[in-house]
Formats: C-alpha cells, sequence, structure tokens
C-alpha cells in the first residue's frame, strides 16, 4: 500500500504548477504542453484522450461560469503520482467545491488526469 505525503504546493512538480496556472488564467496552449500527446483527463464523468480531445476539454472546461480557486494543498505518492487540491468558488451550480486534481506523470509531461471532489 503506498502513502501519500502531505506537501507545500511549490513542492509540485514545475509541470504540474504551469498547468494548473494556464489553467485558471484560459491559456489552452500552455496547458495543453503539459502533457503527453497521448494523455487521458477524466472530469465530471467524461474521458478526454490523447492532444485534441484534451484541448476540447481545457477550451470548454468550465466555460460559462466566473470561477476563483486557490490551490489549498498538496500531496506526494511517489515520483509519478501527485495531487493538488483546489478550492473553487463561482457561478456555478453548488457555488463552491473542492477538487482534487490527481496526476500521473510521464517523465516531465502529464499522462494521466483524473479531477473529482
Amino acid at each position: 500500500m503506498t502513502t501519500s505525503n502531505t506537501i507545500q504546493p511549490d513542492q509540485l512538480p514545475a509541470t504540474i504548477r504551469t498547468y494548473l496556472a494556464a489553467h485558471d488564467a484560459g491559456d489552452t496552449d500552455t496547458a495543453l504542453r503539459a502533457f503527453t500527446p497521448t494523455a487521458v483527463v477524466v472530469d465530471d464523468g467524461s474521458t478526454y484522450r490523447g492532444s485534441e480531445e484534451i484541448r476540447g476539454f481545457l477550451s470548454e472546461a468550465g466555460a460559462g461560469f466566473t470561477v476563483t480557486s486557490t490551490l489549498v494543498g498538496a500531496e506526494r505518492t511517489d515520483d509519478t503520482h501527485w495531487v493538488a487540491t483546489k478550492h473553487l468558488e463561482g457561478d456555478f451550480p453548488g457555488g463552491v467545491v473542492d477538487l482534487r486534481y490527481r496526476f500521473v506523470m510521464d517523465g516531465d509531461a502529464i499522462a494521466e488526469l483524473v479531477i473529482a471532489p
């Protein structure tokens, strides 16, 4: 059994920090460069595979809502598994949520991202 260790958010890999900042800023191109060409993203019950589907996800995620997000936590399981927890508030249904972004890295690139409460 593996155990996650709580870390400071600035200890997340640079690629993850860059992705999170780019996604918050709506910078699809920079966010997309963080992923491998065959990466998989799972969010809200939908799965996006490969660069083109992930580009669509990045372009549409949260569209139509005003959202503020704050990185409130981070964990490291091992060299390839990392978790970032973000607190979101906005005009989306429910208005507030804490989401866990579970990353699997392949070298310096994101191979998988699962986003869930």
